[in-house]
């Protein structure tokens, strides 16, 4: 069996079509904190100890409808996957019960 091993993946590209950055969290020493209510600006932070990821407003300037946007799309992705998170758990240790159940059957 293949072991998962927790990493955080960063590729930077930059080519004549501008720069790109790429960022994959496998971790659980992840953290996501939102930060700066009380301010003018809020800000999303993503960090691992390996990398870090801010999501802030526009330009860094003053809430925008696009900038409400973004944030309603990115609380509907994280909705959707702490549903496939609980889902996917669930069946694993299901899964993983009737593994236990059918293995002690196979002993007695």
């Amino acid at each position: 069996m293949r072991e998962h091993l927790p990493y955080t993946r960063a590729v930077v590209t930059l080519d004549e079509d501008g720069t790109r950055l790429d960022t994959s969290f496998r971790t659980p020493y992840l953290s996501v904190s939102a930060l700066g209510a009380e301010g003018e600006r809020p800000f999303l932070h993503l960090s691992s100890p390996q990398a870090q990821v801010v999501i802030s407003t526009t330009g860094g300037g003053p809430v925008t409808e696009q900038d409400v946007t973004l944030a309603r799309q990115i609380a509907d992705a994280a909705t959707r996957y702490l549903a496939d998170c609980e889902r996917i758990h669930t069946e694993q240790s299901t899964n993983s019960e009737r593994a236990g159940e059918s293995e002690q059957g196979k002993a007695a």
